[in-house]
């Protein structure tokens, strides 16, 4: 009796939560253990799946050196353009917190960027401004370094997928903007009388004390770049181009997946992409206590 008082008293608490559980289970736990299962077999989407153990593993390693050049390529696109990002974003974030007067004005527009950057749309005005007659080709004209054949060279159009990663920056700068908000004004005073130029403050108070946020940002930074499909998708017309320069980990899976029908390989290389993911992380955070400060703790 009493544990069925207990159960109605609950109720409503339980009423709230379904919705997430519900959504979890169907939409995030299930199917990744439909994913896992789907990894071992030979799967086309018409055909029931085939159990076929770890050749899809095999394949992968072994015999598919396109899946190494994405591999390669996403590796590139995130361990440079990762840290551009997050350099771009805390310089916008000091300039921003100069307090000028038009600093909301400032905000919004260096965060529409991270609004729209992700779209369809902004990747195909992308895709024009590095055309063969686009904006950034007569530029580099007028300088006489141009024309780049960004569509042609694999290294040019990687360069160009990296430039598009590093202008999405307003979330990461937002946050940094916020960091630099709660640092104390005295620390930047007492260090004037002591004699400090900016470049000391900078990395004596600004970044020791950014550095929590740093590692913040650098994690989810880095795992948006290894998930990156939409901007790869749209600049190669989803081929990957030139000569597999931009085939990226997510969009080779995709392709995988949904035009070759190999559902079961797509399915592998999700799963070895989580661990790659996941790996990082853990080794970020690992390294984390030799350079990030935490004053609770008394320091490093």
């Amino acid at each position: 009796m009493r544990q069925y008082s207990s159960l109605r008293r609950n109720l409503t608490g339980y009423a709230f939560i379904s919705p997430f559980i519900i959504g979890f289970l169907g939409f995030t736990l299930i199917p990744m253990f439909v994913s896992l299962y789907m990894s071992f077999t030979s799967y086309n989407l018409f055909t029931s799946p085939r159990w076929i153990g770890l050749d899809n593993y095999t394949k992968m390693f072994f015999d598919d050196p396109k899946y190494w050049n994405s591999v390669r390529v996403t590796f590139l696109y995130v361990f440079i353009g990762v840290p551009l990002r997050l350099i771009f974003a805390l310089f916008v974030a000091m300039v921003l917190n100069t307090g000028s007067r038009m600093i909301g004005t400032y905000r919004t527009l260096y965060y529409l960027p991270s609004i729209i950057g992700g779209s369809v749309a902004v990747s195909i005005m992308w895709r024009n401004l590095f055309s063969n007659e686009g904006v950034v080709n007569s530029a580099l004209t007028a300088i006489g370094i141009g024309p780049i054949s960004w569509f042609g060279d694999p290294n040019a159009s990687l360069v160009m997928l990296i430039s598009l990663s590093v202008w999405q920056f307003g979330s990461s700068m937002l946050i940094f903007l916020a960091g630099l908000k709660n640092i104390p004004t005295e620390m930047y005073e007492a260090a004037g009388v002591d004699g400090a130029n900016p470049i000391r403050k900078f990395f004596s108070i600004t970044l020791p004390l950014l550095s929590p946020i740093v590692l913040f940002n650098m994690i989810m930074q880095t795992i948006g770049a290894f998930m990156t499909f939409v901007p790869a998708y749209i600049i190669s017309k989803g081929e990957g181009g030139p000569m597999d320069g931009t085939m990226l980990y997510s969009l080779y899976l995709f392709r995988q997946a949904f035009m070759f029908n190999n559902m079961g390989y797509a399915s592998a290389m999700a799963w070895i992409m989580l661990l790659m993911i996941g790996g990082l992380t853990v080794a970020v955070f690992l390294t984390s206590k030799y350079w990030v400060f935490y004053e609770s703790e008394g320091g490093k």
